[in-house]
């Protein structure tokens, strides 16, 4: 709905504020009359017609400028009628313009992705800033820069043409990313999984390959995302238990999913030079495709994390390559490492480099510094599933304290 919007308001503010006012009118008008047969194209339409009235009226002030825009007509079920955002098929159309238009190279590469996760995929400000590590103010001033930028650089809202693509992809599969990463462990709130968020990123993943069938990102980015969705059923325990990967019951996993996400996990490394989404990829297929948790290659893992760490250097990758040390080396080959990481200041707000250091102190048998990294992470998390598994491991290491941790 904002991405049809936004095309006939010409402003993400406004057209923000017209969506909003679509679902005001809607608790009335359903109410009165009842939910119509597309929903969805009622509310479209209503934003709209918003839309319009207010280039209308600024028309009639101002005098000078010619009307924009004609009004988008419904017929009676609600349906757009003779306009190009008519049934859902024109969604994702309108929806990759948007995304595109977030991405724009003269925005900031940072304030792209935070945008897009805002705007095309609906993720609250809160969450973004968590996936940014940065504080809400903080993100909150990004985004509105952004908005502004667009605003006053006169960025059209288009699908870019083929040449435009390339500085552009990289951000836009890097939101993508992001989107699924924050559904498949929801930042906040007492769920692990926000499905919703993950099938959106899935969507997105698919419409990009379709439109972009050379790009070997792309495929990457989709054979990533199907490899570790095909986890989710085994990822919690009948009580509702967050279970790490060591344990998880591989019968539960999603086979299917898993062939069609090698499946473009090989394509996206015959490029010449792989990139981060194909390695990333790789690493998921490694684990997909090992029977057991103990019969992982590890030594392949940790070589492609090397290899990911080439193309993407980040504390985070860093992170991940050191506890994949561990299990192919040991917890001391690995703790030196986190031990370092721990100290970055970009992860001070990251509750895994703790919850990591934890775990390989813990197999160490230090139990006491081990429950003191436990707290720290326990301290950070907001996710309820995670907090009650790091409670437990506390509690398992000194019983009677996990009580006493920190409560948010």
């Amino acid at each position: 709905m904002l991405a049809a919007t936004v095309r006939v308001a010409g402003d993400l503010d406004v057209a923000e504020e017209c969506a909003q006012e679509a679902y005001v009118d809607a608790m009335t008008a359903w109410t009165r009359s009842g939910v119509p047969e597309r929903p969805g194209a009622w509310l479209t339409t209503t934003a709209r017609r918003r839309a319009v009235d207010r280039l209308r009226r600024e028309v009639a002030l101002r005098r000078k400028l010619p009307l924009l825009v004609e009004p988008v007509e419904a017929d009676a079920s609600g349906s757009p009628s003779g306009s190009d955002t008519d049934g859902d098929e024109a969604v994702p159309d309108d929806r990759l313009r948007l995304l595109f238009t977030c991405c724009h190279p003269a925005l900031d590469p940072a304030a792209r992705v935070a945008l897009t996760l805002r705007l095309v995929c609906g993720v609250a400000t809160p969450d973004v800033a968590r996936a940014f590590l940065v504080p809400e103010p903080t993100m909150a001033a990004r985004i509105t820069r952004a908005k502004k930028k667009i605003t006053q650089a006169r960025i059209p809202y288009r699908t870019p043409t083929a040449a435009e693509l390339p500085e552009r992809l990289d951000s836009v599969l890097a939101a993508v990313h992001l989107l699924f990463s924050t559904g498949h462990t929801a930042p906040t709130g007492e769920r692990l999984v926000r499905d919703d968020l993950c099938e959106r990123a899935l969507d997105l993943a698919r419409t990009l390959v379709q439109l972009l069938p050379v790009e070997r990102e792309t495929r990457g980015l989709l054979g990533l995302l199907l490899l570790t969705h095909a986890r989710r059923a085994a990822r919690l325990d009948p009580q509702g238990r967050l279970v790490l990967l060591e344990h998880q019951d591989r019968q539960q996993w999603d086979h299917v999913m898993i062939v069609e996400g090698l499946r473009w996990t090989v394509e996206s490394l015959q490029a010449p030079r792989p990139g981060r989404f194909a390695l990333q990829a790789a690493i998921a297929g490694a684990h997909a495709v090992a029977p057991t948790f103990a019969a992982t290659d590890w030594a392949r893992v940790v070589h492609l994390y090397d290899l990911l760490l080439a193309v993407e250097p980040s504390p985070v990758v860093e992170l991940n390559r050191a506890a994949a040390l561990a299990f192919a080396e040991g917890p001391a080959a690995a703790l030196g490492i986190v031990e370092r990481l721990a100290g970055d200041a970009r992860l001070r707000s990251y509750p895994y480099v703790h919850a990591v250091r934890a775990d390989l102190l813990r197999r160490l048998g230090r139990g006491g510094e081990a429950s003191a990294a436990y707290r720290a992470a326990l301290d950070l998390t907001a996710n309820g599933a995670e907090r009650d598994f790091l409670r437990r491991r506390i509690s398992d290491l000194d019983p009677g304290t996990a009580t006493r941790a920190p409560n948010r």
